[in-house]
């Protein structure tokens, strides 16, 4: 399946629009041209709305929060809303300051998400959980792990049937859930925690399959995940005796842009979760 997903995002080309974090922009658009997507950064007030009506995804970046772009993100949530597009909450840095904490909550309250992806400790600070972050880093106490999945698992599907969206949590182990089901996935390397922004990346490339394939918001997630893992995999690969992060940070790229449907369907190292880990 995850394939056949990939596919309608090459063949469709999905205009995405990113309100996200300036830090990593450059790279969350190449990573939208890479996987077949084409991306539209706007973040002001008086074009976010307009820009949301003409694309088929919206991706939301709280990591380099100022108050002037709020409105916006409201804005174009609302009207992504309205016309029945998939948008995607990436709530960078929540449980760090109260005004990221604030309005990532603000935000749910006023818009419709179709996926919120983070790590563990961001997810829990949006779930009420008293979570702390390390900056824009997970806490040490939150890392999803093989001996601390089946928890972990069911406060994902839990905070997925309270959110209404997918819940998508990022670690070792990513986990995608709904409040019916949940993947494990264990796709991707630990270099891609020393790259800055592979999150982001991941965030604009869920929009991109979430836009590609809105009927299944469950299932483009965790392709995504998956897809975005893989490239991971290959970059780290690709990395030679003098290489390090930010040579990485362009194999990933380059990964994604030379990514298959079927590389994606057969790397895949995805398990769906029961009470007990099975193949899909």
């Amino acid at each position: 399946m995850f394939g056949k997903l990939f596919e309608n995002v090459r063949r469709k080309a999905p205009l995405i629009h990113c309100i996200t974090n300036y830090v990593t922009v450059n790279d969350c658009a190449n990573m939208l041209l890479a996987c077949g997507a084409s991306p539209v950064m706007a973040d002001d007030c008086e074009e976010a709305a307009e820009i949301a009506g003409i694309c088929q995804g919206l991706v939301v970046n709280i990591g380099t929060l100022n108050t002037r772009i709020i409105p916006a993100m409201t804005a174009a949530g609302r009207r992504a809303n309205e016309l029945g597009h998939p948008v995607v909450l990436d709530p960078v840095g929540a449980g760090a300051s109260r005004l990221r904490t604030e309005t990532a909550l603000l935000l749910m309250e006023e818009i419709r998400f179709a996926v919120i992806r983070g790590n563990m400790s961001e997810i829990r600070s949006l779930a009420g959980a008293g979570a702390a972050t390390r900056g824009v880093d997970v806490n040490l106490a939150d890392r999803v792990t093989e001996e601390n999945l089946a928890k972990a698992v069911a406060f994902a599907m839990e905070f997925a049937q309270t959110s209404g969206a997918v819940a998508v949590i990022t670690g070792a182990v990513d986990i995608v859930a709904d409040k019916d089901k949940a993947y494990c996935i264990r796709n991707g390397h630990p270099v891609m925690s020393a790259v800055t922004g592979t999150g982001c990346q991941l965030s604009a490339l869920t929009g991109a399959f979430a836009a590609a394939n809105p009927d299944l918001p469950l299932e483009s997630a965790a392709a995504a995940v998956c897809a975005m893992g893989l490239c991971g995999e290959t970059g780290y690969k690709r990395m030679g005796d003098m290489d390090g992060n930010a040579s990485c940070r362009n194999y990933i790229i380059d990964a994604m842009y030379r990514l298959t449907p079927r590389q994606l369907e057969e790397g895949a190292d995805c398990t769906l979760w029961d009470g007990e880990v099975r193949r899909p």
